[in-house]
């Protein structure tokens, strides 16, 4: 099933943000809910600007902005749905629906997140997600998702809510998360993606 998207989702992404270092795992603004975003004002304008500009940089499909180390309740995503069409937001003050009783489908997929970069686990989650918020003129807006897209409107809002991913596994596939991620973490500079990844030798 294709988002449904209001009228105020027609805005593109904004452009000419600066790219920030993304924020790993463990550090405390990653592990908490965050602020609910209160001021629409040009201050927002340039976190979300530069939010879209770091995911980018990072090639990832979306990031929240505890991801950038910043404690409101914003994310941006350009993300597939499960018919391979692209859709774009930005959300503030997320409220996440999920389906549930007989309407309840999981799709038990491989999961990444860009502060926990190069490693990825198999994670169950429901294959259809709707979003309600604002965006970040404080216009309403809500997006259904499927496939990837339903994936990351769940992961996005998790972290406003301080979790990450590798919180929802078992813990041996969380161990075997966190040895992947060891293994390729010398790739990404700390400062990643303002510097780029090194190459694997």
């Amino acid at each position: 099933m294709s988002p449904r998207l209001s009228t105020s989702q027609s805005r593109p992404l904004p452009e000419g943000g600066q790219v920030r270092p993304i924020t790993r795992w463990g550090t405390p603004v990653m592990h908490r809910e965050l602020d609910d975003v209160t001021d629409f004002g040009e201050e927002l304008q340039t976190l979300v600007a530069d939010m879209v500009a770091t995911m980018y940089a990072a090639r990832g499909v979306g990031l929240a902005a505890n991801q950038v180390g910043e404690s409101v309740k914003v994310f941006v995503f350009d993300c597939p749905d499960a018919d391979g069409q692209s859709v774009t937001g930005v959300v503030c003050n997320p409220v996440l629906t999920l389906p549930d009783g007989g309407d309840r489908r999981l799709d038990d997929e491989d999961e990444g997140c860009l502060s926990f970069p190069g490693s990825y686990a198999p994670l169950a989650r429901p294959d259809h997600a709707h979003v309600s918020g604002v965006d970040q003129f404080g216009e309403p807006v809500e997006f259904t998702g499927t496939g990837l897209l339903a994936r990351c409107l769940q992961h996005e809002t998790d972290h406003l809510f301080g979790t990450v991913f590798g919180d929802r596994l078992a813990k041996r596939p969380r161990k075997k998360l966190d040895k992947m991620q060891a293994e390729t973490d010398d790739l990404y500079p700390a400062d990643w993606p303002v510097s780029p990844l090194r190459e694997d030798d």
